[in-house]
């Protein structure tokens, strides 16, 4: 079981930075480099000969997933470089924060009121 981790391990650490910026696409001289947040978890487990009712065939498990949140894109044109957020995703992260954020205000204001 551990070798297949560690494979597991090596293939993703070996996708690093291509997972973050995607490959640049030119269009009518515009080139747009798409950025994203990866994040990738495994995990992989045996009973082995030394446990408590082990032996060398034990059953093990493995698993893994992974996410990956698009931020946006970097736009390279007649303008210059600059960042283009996705709006979606900004919204998504947005609007729970500032309720949070709110949240706590109002009881940090109510606290200071007594």
């Amino acid at each position: 079981m551990t070798n297949i981790s560690l494979k597991l391990a090596e293939t993703i650490s070996s996708s690093g930075i291509k997972s973050v910026y995607g490959e640049p696409v030119k269009i009518d001289g515009t080139t747009i480099v798409p950025v994203a947040a990866v994040q990738y978890g495994f995990g992989a487990g045996s009973v082995g000969a030394g446990s408590v009712g082990g032996d060398e065939e034990s059953p093990g498990g493995g698993g893994g997933g992974g996410v990956s949140i698009p931020f946006g894109a970097y736009v390279s044109d007649e303008r210059g470089t600059h960042f283009r957020p996705n709006i979606i995703t900004l919204l998504a992260v947005g609007i729970p924060f500032v309720w949070v954020a709110g949240h706590a205000w109002s009881r940090v204001i109510r606290a200071l009121k007594k």
